[in-house]
């Protein structure tokens, strides 16, 4: 039996806790997956752990940007909660405990194996650092495998047998530039993916440099859902998949224009698989209520016997786990901050729609550097230049960009139709900026003037070669000390 909600410390040696695993890859579209609907992307791991689990349909980050993603699900708290890791590569408000450590602190074994790309702040005056989460970690590489995903089987089999584990196993895959293409092993991996066969959305050029793009980038996904199988088949061997929580989900969104660092589907919904036998009642069903990633943390927690600390502004999802049909939550809230490009955009989602607010629409919103720097993107902008882009493939070049755009997601699935001005959608405009408007009181969001700066440029991705002082400016909700802001606001 799960330990009583509200246990701590260390267990009997009777300890029959679960396990927990969180595998997340990096920068994978939702609909990148084979369980999603897409016939040629070659999963069958995630899809069998699917089939034998949950299938979330409408999970979504709170950022489609590596770092602060990352951050946000590791503290369950909004990226501008965090303090400076809202924006990439920046460091966590050392007054904000990670989940693994609260886990490290009950008894569990902790490690992380893989892409980390967390750390936390130097803690105020008098203050005091957090201990370590992680018991092991290690960045997950070999010789012939740059993917992240080299040592998982290894740490698992080398953990202590006498405490219940949880496991951040994260790859690099699918983070550009490829190398999965470089390190393939057909024998192991299967045949590369073609070109002619991949699925290219229309907000890309269908060209034979945006195919191929594409191709060596369901080769990435693919070898990440290898090393998840072989994962799968150490804990059976081992008799422990009955008793360990898995939860598979992406940090952001492919990372091709209009995608990372959006605020659309194509960029903040994420898949969300969970698979746990003796906790999830009824296997194969697939959750339609709304889930946050910030959610995530709570719920291992919870699935270990333990209350989440007033710091999460996440919920548990135990409650969806025993029965999918159960609601958490009414609405879920994405920010974008800087990701190599001045932004602040935020959204929050109700049922089918998403509403998105843009601070700075005299910019594109273009995607990241590496993104920019994609055959894709090129493709994109040779198209504007010969006047051949439809409206699609136009928008991820768009400047200005509305302020306001609302969209709803069930009739416009790619989010290409802003309803922001029509007269009949005029009282969910202002039922949705009205909730924005109170979470962004609630939990001490803020726009500063002088925020972060480009320091690449927009055309061609290359570095603007400026010095750090030169180009950050003011967080997110640095005015209102956010990191020190527990409320969640409306959810």
């Amino acid at each position: 039996m799960v330990a009583l909600l509200g246990a701590t410390g260390p267990a009997s040696a009777a300890d029959e806790r679960p396990n927990a695993i969180l595998f997340i890859v990096d920068d994978v579209s939702w609909n990148d997956v084979g369980c999603y609907g897409n016939a040629a992307a070659r999963t069958p791991n995630l899809d069998r752990l699917a089939e034998g689990g949950l299938r979330f349909t409408q999970a979504f980050l709170t950022a489609s940007s590596c770092s602060p993603s990352r951050s946000s699900i590791i503290t369950g708290r909004y990226p501008h909660n965090n303090g400076r890791a809202s924006e990439l590569h920046r460091p966590i408000a050392a007054n904000l405990p990670w989940f693994p450590r609260l886990l490290r602190e009950a008894g569990y074994y902790t490690a992380l194996s893989g892409k980390n790309h967390m750390t936390p702040d130097q803690p105020e005056p008098g203050g005091t650092p957090q201990p370590p989460a992680f018991d092991h970690t290690d960045p997950g590489m070999a010789p012939d495998n740059k993917g992240g995903h080299a040592n998982w089987v290894k740490v698992l089999q080398e953990r202590p047998r006498d405490k219940p584990f949880f496991c951040w196993f994260a790859s690099t895959d699918a983070h550009r530039p490829w190398d999965a293409d470089a390190d393939w092993k057909e024998e192991v991996y299967g045949p590369k993916h073609r070109p002619e066969a991949v699925v290219v959305p229309p907000f890309l050029r269908d060209d034979a440099a945006t195919r191929q793009d594409l191709a060596s980038y369901y080769n990435e996904v693919t070898r990440f859902d290898y090393f998840v199988g072989r994962v799968v088949d150490e804990l059976k061997s081992e008799g422990q998949l009955e008793n360990t929580l898995l939860f598979l989900l992406a940090d952001n969104g492919r990372p091709f224009p209009r995608a990372k660092t959006r605020l659309e589907d194509s960029g903040m919904k994420t898949f969300l698989v969970a698979h746990w036998p003796k906790g999830i009642t009824s296997p194969g069903s697939s959750p339609g209520g709304l889930v946050s990633a910030i959610d995530l943390a709570p719920t291992f927690l919870a699935a270990a016997g333990l209350a989440a600390p007033d710091t999460m502004q996440g919920v548990s999802l135990l409650p969806i786990l025993r029965h999918p049909e159960a609601t958490v939550r009414q609405l879920a809230f994405s920010e974008h901050n800087w990701h190599d490009y001045e932004a602040h955009g935020r959204s929050v989602r109700s049922g089918n729609f998403l509403y998105v607010r843009n601070q700075r629409p005299l910019l594109a919103s273009q995607g990241p550097a590496d993104s920019v720097r994609s055959p894709s993107h090129q493709s994109l902008l040779a198209g504007r230049a010969a006047g051949t882009l439809t409206e699609a493939q136009a928008d991820v070049l768009l400047a200005p960009r509305p302020g306001e755009e609302l969209y709803d997601t069930a009739a416009d699935p790619l989010q290409l139709h802003n309803l922001a001005k029509a007269p009949e959608q005029a009282s969910t405009m202002a039922k949705l900026s009205a909730l924005l408007d109170d979470w962004i009181t609630a939990t001490g969001d803020s726009a500063p003037e002088h925020l972060s700066k480009d320091s690449f440029d927009r055309e061609t991705g290359n570095s603007l070669k400026l010095k750090e002082n030169e180009y950050r400016g003011t967080p997110p909700g640095w005015d209102h000390r956010s990191w020190e802001i527990n409320a969640p606001g409306p959810r």
